[in-house]
């Protein structure tokens, strides 16, 4: 898989497409959850697109300190289903953590992680902080990576 970083106003029209493809496909219908995927966030967001055979399989998006949380941010983490045996989720993590360090000179990241999630965020060095809370239906609970 070739990751790529993008700006807002860097993603084609057809990237951004495939990526709220992906993100719907996942969070509205695989979880099925109704809830505002298209929350005024992604125009300040760094884009990190996973690509495979040119076509996105995963993705997340990056804040920087004070755009999301008071520390940097990973967010809208997603792997397209029949692509995670791969263990496409892990470079995902691994390269939005080091895209974070080299563009915003930081370690410190926050996340707001599905629940079920917890000890894969854990393989990369997150520890939850804090209690679950429920959010779109699903419970999530606050990690931190310093």
């Amino acid at each position: 898989m070739d990751f790529l970083v993008k700006t807002f106003e860097e993603l084609t029209t057809l990237e951004l497409y495939d990526l709220l493809q992906l993100r719907s496909d996942v969070f509205v219908v695989e979880q099925d959850c109704v809830f505002l995927d298209l929350d005024g966030k992604d125009q300040q967001a760094i884009h990190v697109l996973g690509k495979k055979n040119d076509k996105i399989v995963a993705y997340t998006r990056l804040f920087q300190s004070g755009d999301y949380y008071k520390e940097s941010s990973i967010g809208r983490v997603v792997v397209k289903q029949e692509e995670r045996k791969y263990g496409y989720g892990h470079d995902l993590m691994d390269f939005s953590i080091q895209t974070i360090k080299k563009l915003y000179n930081t370690s410190l990241i926050k996340i707001g992680a599905q629940k079920y999630l917890k000890k894969f965020y854990e393989s990369h060095g997150f520890i939850q902080i804090g209690d679950e809370y429920l959010e779109d239906g699903i419970i999530h609970i606050y990690m931190i990576k310093k």
